[in-house]
């Protein structure tokens, strides 16, 4: 687990290798950066804290100063492009090695590049990885390894286990009363606000 940062290519990997030692040196980590569109690209950037704790709006408007100001030097499209950042939410997807190890026993979908037993995508219990290799249990019964780099992507399945395995708690106030809970937000950049 030398090397544990997401896989991205082409244009991706260019942006990924230019954010992210200023947001290492913020406390935070990439879990993937990805680019939609054509004309307008989006970048969408989807981070963790490195101490493992939430990311707020807060994180999410630092984060997106520092990506634009690194982007706006390395200027990677010709053109206008959009900005969204975002923490990797409980159905994350599954990038990293410390990823698939954290969540072990966690249900998890995976999709193949190239098919494996005749099928490109599968679905179970996280029993065991590696920055080689991800173990599951089926759902359909049996088990599977599955190599790292034949992944095209996977993802957390929302459960209720997944819920209560991540779910932090609330800090209490003076008075022993729980603090009243937040909804999530998303933040968005002060152009797109009305």
């Amino acid at each position: 687990m030398s090397d544990d940062t997401p896989q991205h290519e082409g244009l991706e990997a260019r942006i990924a290798a230019a954010i992210t030692p200023a947001l290492g040196q913020m406390g935070y980590e990439i879990v993937r950066v990805q680019v939609q569109g054509k004309e307008r690209p989006t970048v969408q950037i989807m981070a963790d804290r490195a101490d493992g704790s939430l990311i707020n709006v807060e994180d999410c408007e630092a984060i997106s100063h520092t990506v634009s100001a690194v982007l706006d030097v390395d200027d990677p499209f010709p053109g206008e492009w959009n900005l969204e950042v975002s923490s990797a939410g409980i159905d994350r997807p599954l990038t990293r090695t410390k990823d698939w190890v954290r969540f072990a026993s966690q249900v998890a979908t995976v999709e193949l590049n190239m098919p494996q037993e005749g099928r490109r995508r599968f679905r179970g219990r996280i029993l065991a990885a590696d920055e080689n290799e991800v173990r599951l249990k089926l759902d359909e019964g049996g088990e599977i390894t599955l190599p790292r780099g034949n992944i095209r992507r996977a993802k957390l399945v929302l459960t209720d286990e997944l819920i209560a395995a991540t779910a932090q708690p609330e800090p209490d106030d003076a008075e022993g009363e729980p603090a009243p809970k937040k909804a999530p937000r998303r933040w968005r950049p002060p152009s797109e606000r009305n």
